[in-house]
């Protein structure tokens, strides 16, 4: 998440349009407090909404988990890696006993 301060946005506007360019999600403080985020938009914002288009992005970014995009979007583990396969995200469906398995096998 890129953060950029009242006084640089006005001395310097090339620093959020570049970080919007480039889809970061961008907090504008003043003083040091944050008073606002700002997204870029695009089709996904429109199509799916901007919570889930966000909690999609997070995971993408891997600011979220599995599991914690689970909780927030309310989805089962089938439904949350259908939604996130579809939209483009990288997901893995293993194990973990499997893996303990092959290591104890290994050793």
């Amino acid at each position: 998440m890129e953060t950029i301060g009242i006084r640089e946005l006005q001395t310097n506007p090339a620093v959020f349009t570049r970080a919007l360019a480039n889809h970061e999600i961008t907090m504008i403080t003043k003083h040091s407090t944050p008073i606002g985020i700002a997204v870029a938009f695009d089709d996904a914002i429109v199509t799916q909404g901007l919570r889930t288009a966000l909690l999609i992005e997070a995971y993408k970014k891997a600011d979220l988990s599995m599991g914690q995009f689970r909780k927030a979007m309310q989805l089962s583990q089938d439904e949350a890696m259908r939604l996130l396969s579809m939209m483009g995200a990288d997901v893995i469906d293993y194990d973990f006993n499997d893996d303990l398995s092959l290591l104890d096998r290994l050793s």
